[in-house]
């Protein structure tokens, strides 16, 4: 029911996924008589898709502290419950993020160690992909939460990759150790003393997406802003791309020569591609996709969610943590 367009665009993908993926059983969380008259007759075809009633939803503008005191009937809080009770594997929304992320830690807890759960998202690099967190969920951050995000982002690329050692990285305003505030600076001097973290050192923003570490640890203030000027950027350079082929005759014959190259790189650097964030540190899979996402947008959040499930990302990550605070 979240986000900006709500079931218009959840539910389409939802079908679609449903289709693809027919040995996963999808629960549709939100008001039954609106969803009902939504959904085509082709639903009733699929059996892996079942509607569960919630008369209330929480609002892109509700407090989180709202959300945890009435909004109890919400498709967002019974959707979470679900996994809460063990009765699904993984919650996705595109509702309200703070809500999301207090009604996750109300209902499934964090892990013994971690403080509060980071929003953390695949980034595409030029050497493939990068891990950043966190991307919102803790505006300000101390160096223990820090390092924290930092052990969570390595054991995510360790079970997506396959890497034995990924490389981390602490986003700063230079990469000399005296720079940055007391907090990032006190982070890297933890985790360069840290053997279960490959720690290189600070990487500046232009580095991300160079690949420079396979994981990229900041803020949630910082970590936002970057991606979404990062989003803005890729928007701008397609919408001004495709302005210029249509400014001429010539411009037109090439673009039509450029297509192949430039569906290359949408597939590549797409944000919508790349939609679908996970709150590591909660004690269950909890997707959060972009408000404004697409029906393709939102299919790769769930995608996000089924790998999460797949690679039991959660249990592992609570193993990693384990072995630190030992």
């Amino acid at each position: 029911m979240g986000g900006d367009s709500g079931p218009r665009v959840t539910l389409p993908a939802i079908l679609s996924f449903a289709r693809q993926n027919q040995d996963i059983q999808l629960v549709i969380v939100g008001d039954e008589s609106q969803l009902a008259t939504s959904l085509p007759d082709s639903q009733s075809q699929l059996e892996n898709i079942r509607l569960l009633h919630a008369p209330d939803v929480v609002e892109m503008s509700d407090k989180p502290a709202t959300a945890l005191r009435n909004k109890q009937q919400s498709s967002m809080w019974k959707a979470v419950e679900l996994v809460a009770n063990g009765e699904a594997d993984a919650c996705v929304s595109a509702g309200n993020t703070g809500a999301l992320m207090a009604i996750g830690k109300f209902l499934l807890k964090t892990f013994p160690g971690i403080d509060r759960p980071a929003i953390c998202k695949t980034v595409p690099t030029a050497k493939g992909h990068s891990y950043m967190l966190d991307l919102g969920a803790n505006v300000e951050c101390s160096s223990d939460q820090l390092v924290q995000f930092a052990i969570m982002g390595s054991e995510l690329s360790c079970a997506l990759d396959g890497s034995e050692r990924p490389t981390v990285s602490l986003l700063n305003i230079g990469a000399e150790a005296i720079k940055g505030n007391e907090e990032v600076r006190l982070a890297a001097t933890m985790l360069s003393e840290n053997p279960h973290v490959n720690y290189l050192g600070f990487i500046e923003g232009d580095g991300i997406y160079r690949g420079d570490a396979d994981v990229v640890v900041c803020d949630g203030f910082v970590g936002n802003v970057a991606l979404k000027v990062s989003e803005g950027v890729a928007q701008l350079l397609a919408s001004t791309l495709q302005a210029s082929f249509k400014d001429s005759q010539y411009g037109r014959i090439l673009g039509w020569f450029a297509r192949p190259l430039l569906r290359n790189w949408h597939n590549k650097f797409e944000p919508g591609r790349y939609n679908g964030a996970s709150f590591l540190g909660l004690q269950g899979a909890v997707i959060k996709s972009h408000g404004g996402t697409t029906a393709e947008g939102f299919i790769s959040a769930l995608q996000v969610a089924k790998e999460q499930v797949d690679k039991s990302i959660p249990q592992r990550i609570n193993e990693r943590l384990a072995r630190f605070f030992d």
